[in-house]
């Protein structure tokens, strides 16, 4: 009777899913199971998926199930089986020119009706990479409140907000570009990978059509943070007490990986308060000071327990 490896089956089930949807295609590969992204990476963390989460993997892949319990393959090739070349390709065509995807699509829908072949290609051929790199979502404005992702007490980790912010990015890849305007990148966070990383002083404020009728979503495209800071995310400034560092209407660029530093430029909530806001931040024992820069304003004094996050600003763009 054969003895299961679990290590081994783990860490074949990781090398099926990176070749069929790329290094971080988790929650891609978790919708073509139908099953939550929660749930899916909690099977790569050391617990074997149960039977019929094996056996879908193996429909919606091609893999032989005996391959993926044991490495041994008989009959099948481990993964993809003949189409894994056509599959590449066609990877490779959607992210490049994805303005191509649904057309050929649909000429592919023909040919199945025609033969006879029921659907449940397209999760196995879409793109596994964003076709539009370096986009950081813009979500709220540091004095307006933020979008509910950002609405709760404890940040996601890393890990997780990497996760959530391609979900929210992939579902505007391939909407209408509205308007795009250049922007000057200044660097906040004077941390040396940070400081050698961006070279391209040099951003683009991205407009497409939201999801909604009407809706305006919008993005700072720069691959250079985008690459250093995966989870990163964006927030319009509100008001010039910042000035003339950073003034009304730029844009500040943060990470939930980069917490405030010590006399450096960040963006904070504060218990009981609508919003955000972006200051120079000291702390005591006791006390968190929000300083402003324009010294037509005054700072802000409030108690360290009421700080309920702060962010580093890593960057800000002017427009």
């Amino acid at each position: 009777m054969n003895k299961f490896d679990g290590k081994s089956i783990i860490a074949r089930l990781i090398s099926l899913r990176e070749q069929y949807v790329g290094s971080r295609g988790k929650s891609k590969f978790a919708r073509a199971l139908n099953i939550s992204p929660s749930t899916y990476n909690y099977y790569e963390n050391n617990r074997i998926p149960p039977i019929e989460i094996l056996l879908k993997i193996c429909e919606v892949t091609g893999a032989d199930l005996e391959w993926l319990l044991t490495g041994r393959s008989v009959g099948k090739k481990p993964a993809f089986g003949q189409n894994s070349e056509l599959l590449q390709r066609l990877d490779v065509l959607f992210t490049d020119n994805p303005e191509l995807t649904e057309a050929v699509l649909a000429f592919i829908e023909i040919l199945c009706e025609q033969k006879g072949i029921k659907g449940g290609f397209r999760s196995g051929i879409l793109p596994s990479k964003p076709a539009r790199p370096g986009w950081i979502p813009v979500l709220g404005r540091t004095a307006a409140g933020m979008v509910h992702f950002w609405e709760q007490t404890f940040l996601p980790e890393p890990k997780q907000a990497i996760t959530e912010l391609d979900e929210l990015v992939k579902k505007h890849i391939g909407k209408e570009i509205i308007g795009s305007v250049d922007g000057t990148v200044s660097v906040d966070l004077q941390a040396r990978p940070l400081v050698d990383g961006i070279r391209k002083q040099q951003a683009n404020l991205i407009q497409v059509c939201g999801q909604e009728q009407e809706q305006i979503v919008e993005f700072v495209q720069c691959e250079e943070i985008h690459k250093l800071f995966p989870d990163s995310f964006a927030l319009h400034v509100d008001g010039d007490s910042m000035s003339p560092r950073i003034n009304d209407c730029d844009v500040v660029i943060l990470s939930p990986s980069v917490p405030a530093a010590q006399g450096q430029i960040s963006v904070a909530r504060v218990a009981n308060q609508i919003g955000v806001t972006c200051k120079l931040i000291r702390t005591t024992k006791t006390d968190v000071h929000l300083i402003p820069i324009n010294e037509r304003y005054e700072t802000k004094v409030v108690a360290k327990k009421d700080l309920l996050w702060a962010l580093a600003v890593l960057c800000h763009v002017s427009i």
